[in-house]
């Protein structure tokens, strides 16, 4: 069975609706895939209905951003209850926080580019958690960069006079939280050193004592090395391990399928879960 728990669709940064990531899934050849929108769920019902018009299982989820000792941290909460207070409070002010830092980030681009908020806002969609892809895309259809990539090599990127750091909860509280909704909280791409800093070993321990079930560990972001090292750090916690696309579209070159999940990962995800996975 292949399976790729983390896709993201227009809801928040991927470039295709979520129809479109279903339809792309079903092209693929995946039997299961997982919607992971940044901080929202507004793609769930429009993937499961595009789902039982291809034939495709669908796992609902969530990418959380949160941080820990300072570092950022995403979560992906797998099949939580939508409605539950305690998650959507912390998602509501994350949201708010992405949207506020978006608008800081460009005024100060807008200094030297000529950049407005309304050409950001044409890159997203009525329900987009508006972030930096969006500046980005805004940025490549001004001709100021080439790529997204190119926006976040330089002008993006947190060593830019240009950023502008936004609220997220701790991690252990943003674990709990999954839990309390019926989540299952995995730790999406822990070891990509390319995206900035890494949580030391010992955060594992923190978190897993908070609840956290499992790591993203099969990522084209992860070297050898850093994969070995999870995968140690899983077996001696006895978390479960994923693997997945973090497939955006044309947002990233990341491709459905190129890392999966095994069944039995999954079987155990669909178990703890609050909800069902949609199956045809």
């Amino acid at each position: 069975m292949r399976i790729d728990l983390h896709t993201h669709s227009t809801a928040s940064d991927g470039t295709e609706s979520p129809s479109d990531v279903i339809a792309a899934a079903t092209s693929a050849g995946l039997d299961v895939v997982a919607l992971t929108d940044h901080d929202t769920t507004s793609g769930w019902d429009e993937a499961a209905a595009a789902a039982q018009q291809h034939g495709i299982a669908l796992v609902r989820g969530a990418e959380i951003s949160a941080r820990s000792h300072g570092t950022s941290v995403h979560l992906l909460s797998y099949l939580h209850d939508p409605t539950h207070p305690d998650l959507m409070a912390e998602i509501g002010q994350t949201r708010s926080a992405r949207l506020s830092r978006a608008q800081q980030m460009v005024e100060l681009l807008a200094e030297d580019y000529p950049l407005t908020w309304e050409h950001v806002v044409a890159q997203s969609g009525p329900d987009t958690v508006v972030g930096r892809p969006h500046i980005a895309d805004a940025l490549v259809a001004l001709g100021v960069v080439p790529s997204r990539d190119a926006a976040f090599a330089d002008l993006l990127t947190a060593d830019s006079r240009y950023y502008v750091p936004h609220h997220a909860p701790d991690a252990v509280v943003a674990v709990r939280a999954i839990r309390a909704a019926g989540g299952v909280p995995v730790f999406a791409h822990p070891g990509a050193t390319g995206r900035g800093r890494i949580v030391p070993d010992e955060v594992f321990d923190e978190l897993a004592e908070a609840g956290l079930a499992g790591m993203e560990i099969g990522h084209r972001d992860h070297s050898k090395e850093q994969a070995v090292r999870l995968l140690g750090i899983a077996a001696r916690l006895g978390m479960l391990v994923t693997g997945s696309s973090d497939y955006h579209g044309a947002g990233k070159l990341n491709r459905l399928g190129e890392h999966m999940t095994p069944e039995a990962v999954l079987d155990a995800i669909e178990e703890q879960g609050h909800i069902e996975v949609v199956r045809p």
